[in-house]
């Protein structure tokens, strides 16, 4: 097996190690979303996708 094969799963590893723990605590001491932070996400998203089929119906 390559070296560099090793090195980079042993890296891949190592940083899943290290950040794992700390994802976990950032995770649990997130704010919580408000039903309009939500919604300030959701619109955007639903008027790319209309756009998107927008488009498709154009070709």
């Amino acid at each position: 097996m390559d070296w560099m094969k090793i090195v980079a799963a042993m890296a891949l590893i190592m940083f899943i190690v290290y950040l794992f723990p700390r994802s976990r605590e950032m995770i649990k001491n997130s704010p919580k979303g408000s039903s309009s932070d939500w919604m300030g996400f959701v619109i955007p998203i639903v008027v790319i996708l209309l756009f998107i089929t927008f488009l498709i119906q154009l070709v």
